[in-house]
């Protein structure tokens, strides 16, 4: 029998098989809509590769019990205590630039922001020394729209898996774990150094990011995802190292995955780069899935058929594919064998989603085409 996109998402993250291998993308990234494919909307490209969709959606609304409300001009939320402003300071050339001003009761955050046809960036950290912290207390605690989400949840029906991230993020340039979220705060060069010269500092500041996020975490409760995302690459074993991961990420987000789990949400914990040093301890902190699996030909270090073998028995496997090489510069044969490659490493037994790596911006459509097409003949029945 043949299922639909969500019941097969929802089967391979109960660790279950599906009729087929589910296949995807992370999210699916402007620069290539826009290059590729004439400014297609994110929905129509799923059905034109055939993937099975996924419907993003991170409705946050001011939280009514602290006075919060939304600056529809700036596109905010904030409150009496939490005022932010926005300063073009270029708008024209290469990389746009503004300037990102939260004012507090005892001081203000500041950062500098860039962006440019791929993505955004920050060239000033909002944290620039340690007693910034202190000013972190003032933060808006918003809640999740759980209306909107079910509403879209309900519309989008059994078409694919509504998904969305552990929220919020810090409002400047943030991430959803809280080693990550930090580490975009203050950089992570100066985190890792923190972690050896003022430990207790690292500690007291992840603890006020998981504060916040345990707050709007609550608000949860009835909402209609599938699944929600946690984590950063700077948590990987390519940047940190296992005793780090130990000591400074597992403690703090296990925490989150705990509370959503109580608001009967599922958590894929992300690593975009290394994990097979960190493997068990990320399953230790009991997320429902993990990825990104990154091979090591793009910068990571998984090896599916181990990581299938070491933790596919207790964690769905999201990822895997290599998109650096077979979406480009490839042969469609030889991304259809990357992509059965994929299916009998980590497919036997279910549990399994086929996903590129993370993020891609440049494509063949031919290969895309290949890689969706042969993933749909990867059958468990």
């Amino acid at each position: 029998m043949t299922m639909t996109a969500k019941n097969r998402f929802l089967t391979a993250l109960s660790l279950q098989k599906p009729d087929r291998l589910p296949v995807t993308t992370h999210h699916v990234m402007p620069y290539f809509l826009n290059t590729y494919l004439n400014g297609m909307d994110v929905q129509p490209f799923f059905d034109y590769f055939g993937l099975d969709p996924i419907l993003w959606l991170e409705p946050l609304k001011p939280n009514p019990q602290l006075n919060e409300y939304w600056d529809e001009k700036k596109r905010f939320i904030i409150s009496d205590q939490w005022r932010i402003d926005v300063e073009v300071l270029s708008w024209n050339g290469t990389y746009p630039t503004e300037k990102v001003t939260i004012q507090t009761p005892k001081g203000k955050l500041s950062a500098v922001r860039q962006f440019n046809e791929y993505t955004i960036w920050l060239l000033e950290r909002p944290i620039k020394k340690k007693s910034d912290i202190d000013l972190l207390q003032y933060m808006t605690k918003p809640i999740y729209d759980v209306m909107h989400i079910n509403q879209s949840a309900e519309t989008y029906g059994e078409r694919g898996l509504v998904r969305g991230t552990i929220m919020p993020c810090f409002d400047i340039f943030g991430q959803p774990g809280c080693w990550q979220d930090l580490a975009c705060m203050f950089g992570i060069e100066n985190l890792i150094l923190q972690v050896y010269d003022d430990p207790m500092w690292v500690h007291e500041s992840l603890k006020i990011l998981q504060d916040r996020k345990i707050t709007t975490i609550k608000s949860l409760k009835g909402a209609k995802y599938d699944i929600l995302e946690l984590g950063g690459g700077d948590a990987s074993s390519t940047i940190i190292s296992p005793k780090i991961f130990e000591e400074f990420v597992a403690p703090y987000d296990s925490i989150l995955i705990e509370e959503a789990h109580k608001q009967g949400q599922k958590v894929v914990y992300h690593t975009c780069g290394g994990m097979m040093p960190i493997l068990e301890l990320i399953v230790s902190m009991k997320p429902d899935a993990i990825e990104t699996l990154t091979p090591p030909r793009m910068g990571g270090d998984v090896n599916l058929a181990e990581a299938k073998r070491r933790v596919g028995d207790k964690v769905c496997l999201i990822g895997g594919f290599d998109q650096f090489h077979y979406f480009i510069n490839s042969t469609e044969e030889e991304t259809r064998k990357a992509v059965r490659q994929c299916f009998e490493q980590a497919g036997e037994g279910g549990g399994y989603i086929l996903s590129p790596s993370d993020h891609f911006f440049n494509a063949s459509l031919d290969l895309i085409c290949a890689y969706a097409d042969e993933a749909r003949k990867c059958k468990y029945y």
